[in-house]
This record gives structure tokens, C-alpha cells and sequence, in this order.
């Protein structure tokens, strides 16, 4: 054993513990406390880091909710609008149906008018030719004294002047 590194020297012993001790007591005040302090910050800021995304997560999905019921709120909207815009529309088709019919009675009852008013002055045109053939026959008949042939004939004559009045 010859060998300086295994053979046991007390005081080589007690250097190498204080040197030990004191390099332990260095690297604790200017290498561990800061270190220790750099991985505590680095904690802190990552523990922030998560509240800060558990918040925004949890505002986001307050945030879907929301749109989620603006968007509801807008389907319920757009259908209230679709059946108001219908029942509208069926209103004036309605109505617009009923001023037709209206109109169409009007012209109906205006043409039922003038037809009457056509048929009155065709009669009175009729009555008074009636009257005036009338006039003429009566005053042919006083004229002669008719016997069944001139009877035949007279309603003859005065059936042709007819028709040549109507032509």
C-alpha cells in the first residue's frame, strides 16, 4: 500500500473536509441561493402561466356560451321574423283577394247595369216600333174594309217592313 491515494492521512483528512465545507458554503451563498431563487421564479411564472390559461380557457367558454345564445336568440329571432313576414303575407294576400273580388262585382254589377239599361231602350225601341207598325196597320185597316186575303197580305207587307227595320 504504497499508494498516497488510499492510505489514510488525518490531516489531508481534515483539509479536504474544510475545503469541502468551504467550497459547500460558497457555492450555497453565491451558487445555490440564486440558483434556488432562478427555479422558484421559473415556478412561479409557469404556476402563472396556467392560472392565466385556465383563466382564458374558462373565459372562452364563456365566451361559446354566449354566442351559443346570441346565436339561439337569432334562430328564434329569424323564425319570429319568417312567420311574421308569412302571416303578413298571407294578410295581403287576403286583402288583395278581396279587392279583387270586390272589383270584380263592381265590373259585374256595372255590366249587369248597362245590360238592363240596353235592354230598357231595345224594349222602348221595340214598343215604339211595335206602336208606329200598330199605327200603320190600324190606319190601313180603317182605310179598307179587309176581307181574309187582304188580311193575309197586310200581315205580310208588315211583316217584311220589320224585317227591313231591323236590317
Amino acid at each position: 500500500m504504497d499508494n498516497p491515494l488510499i492510505q489514510v492521512d488525518p490531516g489531508l483528512f481534515i483539509w479536504t473536509i474544510l475545503t469541502f465545507l468551504v467550497l459547500l458554503g460558497l457555492l450555497g451563498k453565491f451558487a445555490w441561493k440564486p440558483l434556488l431563487a432562478a427555479l422558484d421564479s421559473r415556478h412561479e411564472l409557469i404556476k402563472n402561466s396556467l392560472d392565466d390559461a385556465d383563466k382564458a380557457k374558462q373565459e372562452l367558454e364563456r365566451l361559446q356560451q354566449d354566442s351559443k345564445a346570441i346565436i339561439s336568440e337569432a334562430r328564434v329571432e329569424a323564425q319570429s321574423i319568417v312567420a311574421k313576414s308569412r302571416s303578413e303575407a298571407e294578410k295581403l294576400k287576403g286583402e288583395l283577394r278581396q279587392k279583387a273580388k270586390e272589383e270584380a262585382d263592381s265590373i259585374v254589377r256595372n255590366a249587369e247595369k248597362q245590360i238592363q239599361v240596353e235592354t230598357e231602350k231595345a224594349i222602348a225601341e221595340i214598343r215604339s216600333e211595335v206602336v208606329d207598325l200598330s199605327l200603320l196597320v190600324a190606319s190601313r185597316l180603317v182605310k179598307k174594309n179587309l176581307s181574309r186575303e187582304d188580311n193575309q197580305s197586310l200581315i205580310e207587307e208588315s211583316l217584311e217592313q220589320i224585317e227591313s227595320h231591323r236590317a
